[in-house]
């Protein structure tokens, strides 16, 4: 009677980073179970799939949650107070453009573009981190350009309200033009120009 080769090992920790890029290109909806089963470790079996993560949704919430702690911490510089107002601005913008941009994994950003590939009413509850997440850069956002208005470093007068829903929209912007191709030179010359929009207004 012929032997039993070893079982192979299921690396839980690669499977959540192999999903978690297959739903960053593809997005929630557009991601098959097939996809899923083909890419995840080289290939798992339903019964294993169901076993390690038992839906799609479930496994879906990992791979944001590992996202989030991960690539999505390139926002987390609006929250900086060693930075000066602008600088936490322009350091986001240039580090989620650079990451963004990183041939390792998927181009853009899986919080604006994950959102965006589920639409359907019956998924708002699956996508519900990522909005989470894009009205939190929102909000770090406007509290930048409140603190530069509070100190002095925008003009008297100047549209905080405007001025942050700008930056938004470029910083959430980005995703489209890193997945189009955009390169980094061309994003950062883009952030460049838009820094000088903020000088316009100190």
């Amino acid at each position: 009677m012929a032997a039993m080769g070893r079982p192979r090992t299921f690396d839980r920790d690669k499977a959540i980073e192999d999903a978690m890029h297959l739903f960053w290109q593809h997005g929630y909806e557009s991601t098959s179970l097939a996809q899923l089963k083909a890419g995840i470790n080289n290939g798992i079996s339903a019964p294993s799939f169901y076993a390690a993560f038992s839906s799609k949704e479930a496994l879906f919430r990992e791979c944001v949650q590992r996202y989030l702690a991960t690539h999505g911490q390139v926002s987390e510089f609006l929250w900086d107070s060693r930075l000066s107002p602008r600088e936490a601005v322009e350091t986001t913008l240039r580090a989620s453009a650079k990451m963004q941009c990183d041939p390792s994994h998927p181009p853009g950003c899986m919080v604006t573009l994950g959102s965006m590939s589920a639409t359907s009413a019956e998924h708002a509850d699956v996508t519900e981190p990522l909005t989470r997440s894009r009205n939190r850069t929102r909000e770090g956002i406007m509290a930048a350009f409140q603190r530069a208005a509070a100190s002095g470093e925008l003009k008297k007068g100047a549209d905080v309200n405007a001025l942050a829903t700008l930056f938004t929209t470029f910083l959430f912007g980005l995703s489209i033009q890193a997945r189009d191709g955009a390169s980094l030179d061309q994003l950062n010359s883009a952030i460049t120009q838009m820094m000088q929009l903020w000088d316009t207004s100190a």
